[in-house]
């Protein structure tokens, strides 16, 4: 018979629950090519280098899961979708550019 107990039970880690977010090796190039102006899946493709599309209509219904994207689908043929970020994605862009000085401070102390 066990016994055990687990030691914390159902943990929520806020720090964990966001990198899970964001995790996914496009998901923040394509937040930051909308960020940029970028709406519409082929111009990601022309700005994000060797990213397959159906990885890429993975990761962005995947963003729109977690509220940080949403779509706009067009009535038109050829049809048309384009992405804009919610709020909890301007959110998000902040916090990327923090991270972006953050790696800045990195790599100036990898050169010294």
């Amino acid at each position: 018979m066990n016994t055990k107990t687990p030691a914390i039970e159902k943990k929520v880690c806020p720090l964990e629950f966001a990198v899970n977010a964001i995790s996914g090796k496009w998901k923040v190039p394509i937040v930051w090519q909308i960020n940029q102006g970028h709406r519409r899946p082929s111009e990601m493709l022309k700005g994000i280098i060797k990213v397959d599309r159906r990885v890429l209509n993975q990761q962005l219904k995947e963003l729109e899961q977690d509220n940080i994207l949403y779509k706009v689908s067009y009535n038109e043929l050829p049809p048309r979708v384009e992405y804009y970020l919610t709020p909890l994605g301007e959110q998000l862009v902040e916090v990327l550019w923090k991270l972006n000085a953050w790696g800045e401070t990195l790599l100036n102390g990898k050169r010294d």
